[in-house]
């Protein structure tokens, strides 16, 4: 029987991300002339979920082996959960969940490629290859670490979505995963600002550890105001409703916590506002849009 705690290494309070990364390649659906095969997106929204999950407690694991675990500070936001630190007799049992929902995923995997095609093939590969490599490997290489959580949660997830749901590709969940895409870039980017001393120990590299607080405010900048343009451009190109333009009310949340990361001066503790504030954005932001597509579709 696994023990209670160690759910904590799936780091379920993160775990909404995933519905709401998801859900934007369902709008996309919604928005092109294809029906919605609703057992097919249970099993997408499964695979998705088990992929995050998966990542979330092999990080765990192995951030426990090398010791990253209890070197780190951690916060709400960042450091991981500790159960491993608090009870590393559940270590097994966190590589077990971890393994076990990698294989749940594969297997949702190859249930949808039944149904549409080899097509969905390259996007099931690279995000195992995220998965299996993303501790060991890429958060080692500053460029990589920095994209590799929105390419996860962006077009993987949305074009991924819309691809198992039509067996096409599409510009328009093109377009909508481009704003996860930089959102979760920016999350993990922010998120990583209170480990940079434990994480350069054990060999990491990001841009984080590599630049200034205030250069990563202005990285941070930049990619929100791309993930705004992206919104706007798929209205202006008729690739998105006008109600999709919910989604840039979140640009407040954005400059305040540029302000707050700008004005960092290596205090956690007031660093954690704005991180919580960071977390809002990346969830708030594709959900409005979400919304505003979904409420255009209800009033026509």
């Amino acid at each position: 029987m696994i023990p209670f705690p160690v759910i904590g290494v799936a780091r379920p309070n993160f775990l909404i991300l995933t519905p709401i990364c998801v859900s934007l390649g369902l709008a996309s659906v919604l928005l092109s002339e294809h029906g919605v095969t609703w057992g097919l997106f249970a099993v997408v929204l499964l695979g998705a979920l088990m992929a995050h999950i998966s990542v979330n407690a092999l990080n765990e694991y192995m951030d426990f082996q090398s010791g990253l675990d209890f070197k780190t500070d951690r916060t709400p936001f960042s450091g991981g959960s500790g159960t491993l630190v608090i009870q590393p007799r559940l270590a097994p049992y966190a590589l077990g969940i971890g393994v076990v929902s990698l294989f749940v995923t594969l297997i949702c995997g190859i249930y949808l490629l039944q149904h549409v095609g080899w097509g969905l093939v390259p996007i099931g590969v690279l995000g195992i290859l995220i998965i299996v490599t993303y501790t060991s490997w890429i958060n080692r290489n500053r460029v990589l670490v920095l994209v590799a959580p929105g390419l996860g949660f962006g077009p993987l997830m949305v074009i991924g979505t819309y691809y198992a749901l039509t067996a096409e590709y599409s510009s328009t969940a093109l377009l909508l995963s481009m704003v996860p895409f930089f959102l979760v870039n920016n999350l993990l980017l922010l998120n990583q600002l209170p480990d940079v001393d434990a994480d350069r120990s054990v060999g990491r590299d990001n841009f984080a550890i590599a630049w200034s607080t205030e250069k990563s405010a202005w990285l941070f900048l930049i990619f929100c105001i791309l993930a705004y343009v992206m919104i706007i451009m798929g209205v202006l190109l008729g690739r998105l409703p006008f109600t999709a333009l919910i989604g840039l009310l979140t640009a407040g949340i954005a400059y305040q916590v540029f302000k707050g990361i700008r004005a960092y001066r290596g205090e956690i503790k007031h660093l954690i506002p704005y991180l919580g504030k960071n977390v809002v954005l990346t969830l708030v932001t594709p959900l409005l849009i979400f919304l505003g597509i979904l409420a255009d579709i209800v009033i026509i």
